[in-house]
């Protein structure tokens, strides 16, 4: 058995969620909002099949869990068994395009070796005799 709870703000609990969805509301051009209040749906399926077990369950459930009864009402309704609508139904998602792969680095120009210039991977002898400024290079 599927049942949905609603569980709204009581009316003299200031809602500053909602307020921030009417000004965006607002901003986004939609000036004819005179109020919001947000609040939390939850729709449950239950194994129990017998409607009035399943509202006592679920009683207890808002009591316990679900809702802050001190300043929050919650109202549980029975919805009949339908298809969802094209609106409540969500979309296919096509998956997204990968990114085009980024160009490869363009190849760095040889280098030319200077006269003089000691190749890289020539070898460096060491000597029994300390480096000038003192440092160990060991």
């Amino acid at each position: 058995m599927k049942a949905r709870v609603t569980v709204t703000l009581k009316s003299g609990v200031l809602d500053p969620q909602g307020q921030a969805i009417q000004g965006a509301l607002k901003g986004l051009g939609f000036d004819g909002v005179n109020s919001v209040r947000q609040g939390k749906v939850f729709d449950i399926d239950l194994a129990d099949a017998d409607q009035a077990a399943a509202a006592a369950s679920l009683k207890t459930m808002c009591e316990k869990l679900l809702a802050n009864t001190v300043i929050e009402n919650y109202a549980i309704d029975f919805p009949a068994e339908t298809k969802p609508t094209a609106a409540e139904a969500p979309a296919p998602v096509a998956a997204p395009e990968p990114p085009p792969a980024p160009k490869p680095a363009p190849e760095p120009e040889p280098f030319a070796a200077a006269p003089g210039d000691i190749p890289i991977d020539a070898k460096v002898r060491r000597s029994s005799a300390p480096p000038p400024d003192g440092a160990d290079l060991t």
